[in-house]
């Protein structure tokens, strides 16, 4: 079956108009036709059918599309991995990283991976969490970089570093300019941005429940907000939407450019986040993803050493 006939349906499937294909594939609109109809031909049925001005896809068109992104994807993966190999990267490797660590540590991590390893042909798998267990359990990726702990008993969670819960706020005309050594000394409170601003909440996992109880004991009236990603609550921050609490390394930048204020909470302990580098226990790694451990547990030992806010920048 022509790869390329299997190409102008996915792409006439999802645009049902023959015209916006042809555009998209950069094919005359009776090449597209006429593909359509070898394709049915080939087949014995007919794939789409008019609804009033525009095309929509038959029972059997919806069947055989499944069929056909299948087709296209494996023979996009071949040759993906032909042309690897043809590089000289004769192994492969696939991290699931949470969007925080892809962030954070990963980009120092990879950075000398490439260098060290070359001949590892590297898939960066971004993945929440709370899902990056059932990756590595699945044998969907070798390597997991998550912020939350495996629970899995086939699973070996090792702590890289642990990361500060820190008060966050917009950069507005009480808090401008407020570095986190100097916010103490600026007489900035986090009080009274709370109290300003919206909190927004349960933008990273493991640690809300437990710190509205202890913000709530301060400022009772506090209005919260939920907002499911780190980078969206960053966004609205800068914007003056709101203050959060977030991890240390998630607003290291923002911080030291100004666009954010970390300002000191002394009424109560903060919490602490982490980042965890997941395995199997029960399966032997491959030379590539060893190679990517190693260097992991390099930087989780210059973290241990330097300080956070430091060995990130």
């Amino acid at each position: 079956m022509d790869l390329r006939i299997l190409r102008t349906f996915q792409v006439a499937a999802r645009h049902l108009n023959f015209h916006q294909t042809a555009s998209a594939l950069y094919l005359s609109q009776p090449t597209v036709s006429k593909h359509i109809q070898q394709l049915e031909d080939e087949l014995g049925c007919e794939l789409f059918e008019r609804w009033g001005r525009s095309l929509r896809l038959t029972p059997a068109g919806e069947r055989f599309l499944l069929y056909a992104s299948k087709l296209l994807d494996e023979a996009e993966n071949a040759l993906q991995e032909f042309a690897a190999w043809q590089a000289g990267r004769v192994q492969s490797l696939t991290v699931a990283a949470s969007p925080m660590v892809a962030r954070s540590v990963l980009p120092r991590i990879l950075r000398t991976y490439q260098q060290r390893v070359p001949n590892v042909d590297t898939v960066i798998s971004i993945v929440m969490s709370e899902e990056i267990p059932a990756v590595i359990a699945d044998s969907k990726a070798e390597v997991g970089l998550s912020r939350i702990p495996p629970l899995d008993p086939r699973l070996v969670g090792e702590m890289l570093y642990k990361d500060p819960v820190v008060f966050v706020a917009p950069p507005g005309d009480d808090n401008q300019g407020i570095a986190p050594d100097a916010a103490e000394m600026s007489g900035a409170d986090w009080r009274t941005s709370i109290q300003k601003y919206p909190l927004i909440t349960h933008n990273h996992p493991g640690y809300w429940d437990d710190l509205l109880i202890a913000v709530r004991k301060i400022v009772p009236r506090v209005h919260t907000m939920v907002v499911t990603q780190v980078d969206i609550t960053k966004r609205l921050i800068e914007e003056g939407l709101g203050v959060s609490f977030l991890p240390q390394s998630a607003i290291l930048r923002e911080v030291k450019t100004g666009r954010l204020v970390q300002l000191p909470v002394p009424e109560f302990i903060l919490p602490e986040s982490a980042s965890w580098l997941i395995l199997r226990s029960d399966q032997p790694l491959s030379p590539g993803a060893k190679a990517f451990t190693d260097l992991t547990r390099e930087l989780k030992a210059q973290l241990m050493e330097q300080d956070l806010w430091n060995i990130l920048d």
